[in-house]
């Protein structure tokens, strides 16, 4: 089963509150009306890089507040998503308890709205705190690994943990986690398939990429099924292709920038038959590429 945070109901949404509070006079609990939901379409969030200290500013970015934006624009379309990727680097810098008690508490108002959360691990995560401090504790599909495979109406997810060493830039995926993804693409062609990564692809010997680039694009590549990489991690937004027609897009922060005039926010995603409509949802809604919209047709 995918490995995630599913929604929470308003009664486990109660009881945590009373758990947490106990003796404390509580605040009336509002839960938003039902939304309609679109099975086709996904919210993708990345490189969000929360901190225990809430007040925590990072290059300028206070990252709890842009956390807090993005998660309201979510909850505030028309349609609810169907679920919420968050695409690793999940806590701020070296993947601390309080990190991930606070990833936790900023991720309730969207599950006791009813969409179930995916997530992956980057390079400031750290995976045994990350298990502990979510609660985690589903059977994995690749034992010491965040992985997941998602089956949904329309698209077959696959979320692989890149996650090598904390706070060290490159990322692996390992031999197993790459059979596990073979054999798994071969079990479901039936659909388009994605695959989720935090690190980018490691092409012309990048060091702060992904290692085994090609190890990866070879199970992907003849593997007609698939058609996008999505990735984070460098703190980009960037929609291009492989030469085999695969699209890779990589992924805003939800955090902070790297360089200056790039956007921070979070990518509407909506499944077609042939295609993926990609919406860019910038947190200064007065940037130039928010709104931005790509048409990703499917190879053949």
């Amino acid at each position: 089963m995918p490995i995630h945070l599913g929604p929470l109901s308003r009664r486990k949404f109660l009881a945590r509150s009373l758990a947490a509070c106990a003796g404390l006079a509580l605040k009336p609990v509002s839960f938003a009306a039902a939304h309609r939901t679109d099975a086709n379409s996904w919210a993708l969030l990345s490189d969000i890089h929360l901190a225990a200290d809430r007040a925590l500013v990072a290059r300028g970015i206070n990252m709890a507040d842009h956390f807090r934006q993005a998660s309201e624009e979510v909850l505030a379309l028309p349609k609810r998503p169907a679920g919420v990727f968050i695409n690793g680097d999940c806590a701020y810098n070296s993947g601390e308890k309080g990190d991930y008690s606070l990833v936790a508490e900023l991720l309730t108002p969207i599950r006791k709205n009813g969409m179930p959360i995916y997530l992956a691990l980057g390079n400031h995560d750290n995976r045994d705190r990350f298990w502990e401090g979510l609660g985690n504790t589903a059977r994995r599909p690749v034992a010491d690994k965040q992985t997941s495979f998602l089956n949904s109406s329309r698209l077959n997810w696959f979320v692989l943990d890149s996650l090598e060493k904390t706070l060290s830039t490159p990322g692996l995926l390992g031999q197993e986690q790459l059979d596990w993804l073979a054999k798994t693409l071969d079990a479901n062609r039936n659909k388009p398939a994605v695959v989720m990564v935090h690190h980018n692809p490691g092409v012309d010997k990048n060091i702060s990429g992904l290692k085994d680039t090609e190890a990866l694009f070879n199970i992907i590549r003849p593997r007609k099924q698939v058609k996008t990489y999505i990735f984070g991690h460098t703190h980009d937004w960037k929609v291009e292709s492989d030469p085999s027609g695969i699209h890779l897009v990589n992924l805003p922060p939800v955090a902070y920038i790297f360089k200056e005039g790039n956007p921070s926010g979070w990518v509407h995603a909506t499944a077609g038959r042939t295609n993926m409509r990609l919406e860019l949802r910038c947190l200064d809604t007065k940037h130039p590429a928010h709104g931005q919209i790509h048409d990703l047709e499917w190879r053949t």
